[in-house]
C-alpha cells in the first residue's frame, strides 16, 4: 500500500473527502495497517467519485470521476496484480478462442491504449511504419462512443471471474463499479460504466474490450 501511494500522481485533484495526496501521506503510517485489515476482512468501503468535467477538442465536456485518495491507493495495488495476469493474456501467442484472436494480434504489436510502457505515440509510430513499408489501400479510424460510460458491470465481472479466483479482489472491483458519483451534492448510483479518471478504469476497459 505504501508503494501504491507513491506511484500516484501527487498533484491530482481531491475526491469527495477533500483529501489531497499530501494530506494522506501525513496519515499513512497510522492508517496503512488498518486499511490492510479492512481489505482482507471485507470491511473496506469504496467512496463515491466526485464528478468533474473537462473540455474536449470538439467543444463537448468529458465527465470525469475523481476518486478519494484511499480508493486510488487500493486501486493502484489491484492494478499491479491484474496487470501481472492480463498482460500475459494481452500478449498471448497461442490462444484459440474468439478473444484469443484479438490477443494474438496484440502479440504482434497491436493494442496500445493504457498498457504498461505503451502509449499513443508508440501507436502512431507503428502506423507510420506500417504505411511507409507496405502498400495500403485504406485506413480505418473509429471511436467507440462513451465507451467507459457503457461498460456492463455484470459482463465485466463475468470476464474477470474467468481469470480471477480471489473473491476479495472481485468484491473490491464490484465496490468501485457500484460506488456511484457525487454531483451537485447528490449521489448518483452507477448502473453501468467505470468512472473516467479512476486508477483502475483503463485496465477494466481493456479487459472488457
Amino acid at each position: 500500500m505504501v508503494k501504491s501511494l507513491y506511484d500516484l500522481n501527487k498533484t491530482a485533484a481531491a475526491g469527495v473527502d477533500g483529501m489531497t495526496w499530501q494530506d494522506y501521506e501525513k496519515l499513512l503510517n497510522g492508517r496503512v495497517h488498518e486499511l490492510h485489515r479492512q481489505i482482507h476482512t471485507g470491511a473496506y468501503r469504496a467512496h463515491a467519485s466526485r464528478r468533474a468535467y473537462i473540455h474536449k477538442a470538439d467543444g463537448k465536456l468529458r465527465p470525469l470521476g475523481i476518486a478519494a485518495v484511499e480508493d486510488k491507493i487500493v486501486q493502484q495495488a489491484v492494478v499491479k496484480v491484474l496487470n501481472a495476469i492480463y498482460e500475459a493474456d494481452f500478449r498471448c501467442a497461442g490462444c484459440t478462442s474468439v478473444a484469443g484472436a484479438y490477443m494474438r494480434r496484440s502479440d504482434l504489436g497491436f493494442s496500445y491504449g493504457f498498457r504498461p510502457e505503451r502509449g499513443q505515440h508508440d501507436a502512431l509510430d507503428a502506423v507510420w511504419m506500417g504505411i511507409s513499408t507496405r502498400p495500403m489501400g485504406w485506413i480505418l479510424d473509429a471511436d467507440i462512443s462513451a465507451y467507459f460510460d457503457s461498460l456492463d458491470h455484470d459482463g465485466l465481472l463475468k470476464f474477470l471471474r474467468h481469470r480471477i479466483a480471489d473473491q476479495r479482489l472481485l468484491r473490491l472491483v464490484k465496490k468501485w463499479l457500484k460506488a456511484g458519483i457525487i454531483e451537485a451534492g447528490k449521489r448518483i448510483e452507477a448502473e453501468r460504466g467505470a468512472p473516467q479518471g479512476a486508477v483502475i478504469s483503463p485496465l477494466l476497459a481493456n479487459i472488457y474490450l
